[in-house]
């Protein structure tokens, strides 16, 4: 058994991680107001470019009259024999089982498509270093052809390999970047160099509101109605957990009422008006289609970044917590054993006075 002096210093040691866990918990707590602001910033613009959207949908055939083709080719689908995957996890460690959930549905979705070919896009370190090690990278070689032009190829290695990788991204969310990486997504379908893509993310709605889902970004099969290929809901007791530590860091539970703001925009261009559109329909689909993919872009990683923050507030309130519960037990375990070991002495000298 360990002596007081052992014990003094384990108890010591528990109390600075219990400091260390309880500003993260704090620091992580302001992040998540930050998040949530940005998210909620966030919706009214992807809400209104979906109601434009589906108002020229309404009243503009994707099909032209003339030609039968379609007036984008973001509308057109295909087989799904090549594949991309957006995966969203998180920069940094101490979230919990965050980043474990976003792989194991990652993980899920793959083997669930294993007879077609998948390209992984990895926004996140943690899932970027995992997916590295157990998937191939791809490599792309340059060449020239006879006019000058430059040509990429790639040589597949298997039917998965990560294609590309974007760390740092969720630590300032910028747009110019969620757009840089929605006109590749854009071009690569539009090139059939994929058949679709999918976005892995975990939906935010409040501390105790969300779930991972796996949602379909491409071809656009109807706008406005996101297509989910796959979602996990929370248990019971997560919840909870995310309940408590909501709470004791004066963080709302409830999610921001929205209500109003959704029906708003859902008012849009429903008036049965006939509208006159100066530029043809395939400028305007061209113009709006980019702005709509960046837009389930952006929220889905603002979304993912808000619940990033929740996960790591919840675990490290745990964190706190069991250190909390660590320093009771070791404290009177340490009680006990300087009780016992004055016991002891006391028995020894009147042992003694009685030998005598």
């Amino acid at each position: 058994m360990a002596n007081v002096l052992d014990l003094r210093r384990r108890i010591r040691s528990v109390k600075n991680t219990r400091q260390i866990t309880k500003a993260m918990k704090m620091v992580a707590a302001a992040k998540l107001r930050r998040a949530q602001e940005r998210a909620m910033a966030a919706r009214p613009y992807a809400r209104m470019i979906t109601s434009v959207l589906e108002s020229l949908v309404r009243r503009v055939d994707i099909f032209d009259e003339q030609t039968g083709n379609l007036r984008h080719p973001l509308f057109a689908t295909r087989p799904e024999k090549r594949v991309l995957l957006v995966v969203i996890s998180g920069d940094k460690g101490f979230a919990g089982a965050f980043n474990a959930n976003i792989l194991k549905i990652t993980y899920q979705f793959l083997s669930g498509n294993a007879d077609k070919q998948i390209d992984i896009e990895a926004v996140g370190r943690k899932g970027r270093d995992q997916l590295r090690r157990r998937y191939p990278i791809a490599v792309l070689s340059e060449s020239k052809d006879p006019e000058g032009h430059t040509l990429r190829t790639r040589e597949r290695k298997g039917n998965i390999e990560v294609t590309g990788d974007h760390p740092g991204m969720l630590d300032k969310l910028e747009s110019n970047r969620v757009y840089a990486l929605a006109s590749e997504i854009i071009s690569r379908y539009v090139h059939e160099e994929i058949d679709s893509a999918y976005i892995v993310y975990n939906e935010f709605k409040s501390v105790i509101s969300q779930r991972l889902v796996v949602e379909q970004l491409l071809p656009l099969i109807k706008i406005g109605s996101p297509r989910l290929a796959g979602a996990v809901e929370p248990t019971r007791e997560e919840r909870e957990r995310s309940a408590e530590a909501a709470l004791s860091a004066g963080i709302e539970i409830e999610p921001v009422d929205t209500r109003e703001a959704e029906e708003e925009a859902k008012k849009f261009g429903t008036a049965e008006v006939d509208y006159i559109y100066e530029q043809p329909a395939e400028e305007l689909f061209a113009g709006l289609i980019p702005q709509y993919v960046f837009a389930m872009l952006f929220h889905a990683m603002s979304e993912s970044v808000a619940a990033e923050q929740a996960a790591r507030m919840t675990a490290m309130d745990s964190a706190t917590n069991n250190a909390s519960d660590m320093i009771d037990s070791l404290t009177l375990t340490m009680n006990r054993v300087r009780q016992a070991a004055i016991t002891k002495e006391i028995i020894e000298i009147v042992s003694g006075a009685a030998a005598l």
